[in-house]
């Protein structure tokens, strides 16, 4: 199977079907052989009914459900347990993403370059003060500290050679720094790409500032192991 589509969600119920259909009209243009993983991490809404429901019209959709909200960290590191793709593309559940970027990713993949591509939201419609601006400070200091030059670090939408995933762990909020974990495992072919990022269609944003603080403990403790781990 050449690609598995992971997207976790909290509460997303209005986006989800949308979303499905979205990648279903891609993947069927494309005549891809695919997998959708979809993570629900412990939604209050009928996220999971709807899944469940998706799932009797498409046979390529698989459901994990969490019991409690876990973070995003927890349903990534679930979903790459039963990834089978030999390609894994990670994206976001509230359309922010765009499927349409996915032939693009398979086929800068398929030239054999890259472990990993990173999407890159040049253009965004997140709040400044909430959203923007801590993900500079993010990619700045992680670049830093890490010597991955990515201009977008914590992008929703990349995609991975299925030994990346298979070769980490991600857990606490470390979902923003996979390429550092990957390449502290040894994968160092980190590329980039521009991509689409569209407005909030539905719902709120699940971001809150004591996960920017934890995001930053977890980068402190990324580094410490990757410096001290080698010796």
């Amino acid at each position: 199977m050449p690609l598995s589509i992971v997207i976790p969600f909290y509460n997303e119920e209005e986006s989800l079907p949308e979303l499905i259909s979205w990648i279903e009209n891609v993947t069927q243009t494309h005549q891809y052989s695919y997998e959708i993983i979809l993570v629900d991490d412990g939604s209050t809404d009928q996220s999971w009914e709807i899944v469940k429901q998706l799932q009797l019209n498409n046979t390529h959709i698989k459901g994990i459900s969490f019991q409690r909200n876990y973070g995003k960290s927890a349903a990534l590191n679930e979903a790459f347990k039963v990834a089978k793709g030999d390609y894994v593309i990670t994206m976001d559940a509230d359309l922010q993403d765009s499927p349409e970027e996915i032939p693009e990713l398979y086929n800068m993949m398929l030239q054999g370059k890259y472990d990993i591509i990173s999407g890159w939201k040049k253009k965004r419609f997140d709040n400044a003060l909430t959203k923007n601006i801590p993900s500079k400070l993010y990619n700045y200091v992680t670049g830093k500290m890490s010597g991955i030059k990515l201009h977008d670090m914590n992008c929703g939408l990349k995609i991975y050679k299925n030994k990346v995933i298979k070769s980490i762990e991600v857990y606490g909020e470390m979902h923003r720094y996979i390429p550092v974990l990957a390449k502290w495992a040894g994968f160092r072919n980190i590329g980039e790409k521009p991509v689409v990022h569209q407005a909030r269609k539905y719902g709120v944003s699940k971001f809150g500032w004591e996960r920017f603080v934890n995001g930053f403990l977890d980068l402190a403790s990324i580094m410490f192991v990757g410096k001290y781990g080698k010796k």
